[in-house]
């Protein structure tokens, strides 16, 4: 079965959060062609200013947020009392059915490098 590209992207550099710097590869922009994907970002600096503001608390409802540290740390919070931190090599997955409010914080290490992918559960009605 032959596989046609369909639409190429170029990640182009930004901040999130309360200033955290990242390469958006997929976003607002991406969104109708890419369902059920709303968003990939990747990030990736030596310089804990780049990043150490973190994620303040946050809303989120019908996602799933899916976080890679390849290098680094990352601490999730949440509103039903979860707290988790995750480190070199590994994975969290959050779903966010009816609704969660939650935080990440990035604590100052040598390299912070990883991604992180954020899907709709709706399939086709992304807004």
């Amino acid at each position: 079965m032959e596989r046609k590209v369909k639409k190429q992207v170029t990640g182009f550099r930004t901040q999130d959060g309360a200033g955290v710097k990242l390469v958006r590869v997929l976003g607002h922009a991406t969104v109708e062609d890419f369902d059920p994907i709303l968003m990939l970002d990747s990030f990736d600096s030596t310089n804990p200013d780049d990043y150490t503001a973190g994620f303040p608390l946050h809303p989120h409802r019908g996602i799933e947020t899916i976080s890679y540290v390849y290098r680094g740390k990352m601490t999730h919070r949440d509103s039903l009392g979860n707290e988790d931190t995750i480190g070199d090599g590994e994975v969290q997955w959050m779903t966010a059915g009816s609704g969660i409010l939650h935080e990440e914080r990035l604590p100052a290490s040598e390299r912070m490098l990883g991604v992180q992918l954020k899907c709709t559960h709706s399939i086709g009605h992304i807004f």
